[in-house]
């Protein structure tokens, strides 16, 4: 299903012109408009999802071997020195479009904003964490 009132869905299903470096049936590869990086893009299902929590499995199940074959091209021609994948989930997390997409970010040595994605350590001691751990066990 995709939603006409999205942005990304219009970006995904080719009725807005995009630098698109990949497409299939499922997805489509754009790089991104305001990039991180040189080389900074994102997988666009073409179907509406509005994040992790309503992406279909079947769709899922392509989604990390794309970004593995993406990322293994884009180092071997942009020549970064690293790269993040970033996906995120409802405002509280980052998510500013609210159409389920993974960021690519090519990383490079002599970059300026390295620490792009840092974050701080919540100070949780052993036995909080083993609380935590016997919460989430499936």
């Amino acid at each position: 299903m995709k939603d006409e009132n999205c942005i990304f869905c219009k970006l995904a299903n080719g009725d807005i012109p995009t630098n698109t470096i990949y497409e299939d049936e499922d997805f489509r590869v754009i790089l991104d408009a305001d990039p991180a990086s040189k080389g900074h893009a994102l997988i666009l299902p073409k179907q509406h999802y509005k994040n992790i929590y309503d992406l279909d499995p079947e769709v899922a199940k392509k989604l990390f071997p794309l970004a593995q074959k993406l990322a293994i091209h884009m180092t071997e021609v942009l020549h970064c020195d690293g790269f993040n994948i970033l996906q995120n989930n409802n405002e509280v997390a980052g998510q500013t479009v609210f159409h389920f997409h993974l960021h690519l970010i090519p990383r490079y040595e002599n970059q300026t904003n390295k620490n792009l994605l840092e974050f701080s350590h919540c100070g949780m001691n052993e036995e909080e964490i083993k609380k935590v751990c016997d919460l989430l066990k499936m």
